[in-house]
């Protein structure tokens, strides 16, 4: 059970130890979408835990579309009375629970890339339809602050080797079903620029870069995913390619306190969370994951050994989170830290 896991508990408890203006959520009405997910759960775990230490009388509505999974993670927390488990599809207005709400935090989105490929449809749905249902029924009830868990798909390909800033743009081939997720988090936030300029509601956007530790699913497959599972499971770690290419890698913990400073202290709608010292090659990042228990001896195993000679540093796709440090935000979980508290919350005990 992530939620009762003790690297989780540890991990919330940092979190909400931050100089942040947690009164902000007194007695607020919080709805959270995709809750069984992984930052969405960390974010549901922070408010019940900023609840609990800080008497805020808030609710959180954890929405999930599969019970039994979202009961297996969410363990003591759903004996907790401030925390309320509701199923149903955010792309089905009528399963949508009824507020009013002060913040809704929409994180509702097929994450996986297998999932993508294979059901293109739903994501676009997750992410379209279902971001306009939510602000419907938030303008319904009179309004609020809506957060989106968007992600650096949104920028495309982006020319130049620097980090991507906010105000970047480049291009995405969209007649394609894989673009069903990237589009459809682009979409995602232009519903909410257009509700916040017809209805007033208050937006932020979290983009995030490639987040990792605790509540990874491991046949998730993404390589960080990828490289948790072999660690946890005794076995070299498989490489695709040399592993050149890099990209920003940041720990779920410190990705969730920077939601909490953009959403308490931010001034402007679009914030990029990302630890700038984790814009890594893939090669780095498995290299970590192996030396995070070197008593397994485990090595790199590559599928085109000449891949293995080939490795140089390659276009930067990290991002850059000076807008959000400018807030007094600071990643605080190194690579090395963060990579064993991934496999350590593992061996710990299984987190379904």
């Amino acid at each position: 059970m992530l939620f009762d896991s003790p690297v989780f508990r540890e991990d919330t408890a940092s979190i909400i130890s931050a100089a942040l203006p947690w009164e902000k959520y007194r007695d607020a009405n919080i709805l959270v979408t995709g809750a069984s997910g992984m930052i969405p759960m960390y974010i549901t775990g922070v408010l019940l835990a900023a609840n609990e230490r800080y008497d805020l009388n808030l609710h959180v509505t954890g929405l999930v579309r599969n019970r039994a999974k979202a009961e297996s993670r969410f363990g003591t927390a759903l004996e907790d009375p401030a925390f309320t488990l509701e199923v149903g599809d955010v792309s089905d207005s009528t399963t949508i629970p009824v507020g009013p709400f002060s913040t809704i935090f929409h994180g509702a989105s097929p994450a996986r890339p297998s999932l993508h490929s294979k059901s293109p449809v739903s994501t676009l749905k997750a992410n379209v339809l279902g971001t306009i249902n939510l602000l419907d029924s938030l303008v319904a009830s009179g309004g609020g602050s809506f957060v989106i868990l968007s992600s650096s798909e949104v920028y495309g390909a982006v020319p130049g080797n620097s980090l991507i800033s906010e105000s970047a743009l480049g291009g995405l081939q969209h007649f394609a079903p894989r673009a069903a997720y990237s589009e459809g988090k682009r979409l995602a936030e232009t519903a909410l620029a257009a509700y916040q300029a017809e209805y007033g509601i208050s937006p932020r956007v979290l983009r995030f870069g490639h987040i990792y530790g605790p509540g990874m699913a491991l046949d998730d497959g993404r390589v960080q995913a990828d490289f948790l599972a072999d660690v946890v499971y005794h076995r070299n770690i498989r490489m695709m390619s040399a592993g050149a290419a890099t990209r920003t890698y940041t720990y779920v913990a410190d990705a969730t306190r920077g939601t909490f400073f953009a959403h308490l202290l931010g001034d402007v709608e679009v914030f990029n969370v990302a630890d700038p010292l984790g814009n890594i090659s893939i090669r780095e990042l498995a290299e970590a994951f192996a030396n995070a228990r070197p008593e397994k001896q485990l090595a790199l195993e590559f599928v085109n050994p000449d891949d293995s000679r080939a490795f140089s540093p390659v276009l930067s796709l990290g991002l850059d989170a000076s807008r959000l440090m400018a807030l007094g935000w600071q990643p605080e979980v190194t690579l090395a830290e963060g990579v064993n508290r991934a496999i350590r919350s593992f061996e710990e005990g299984p987190l379904v």
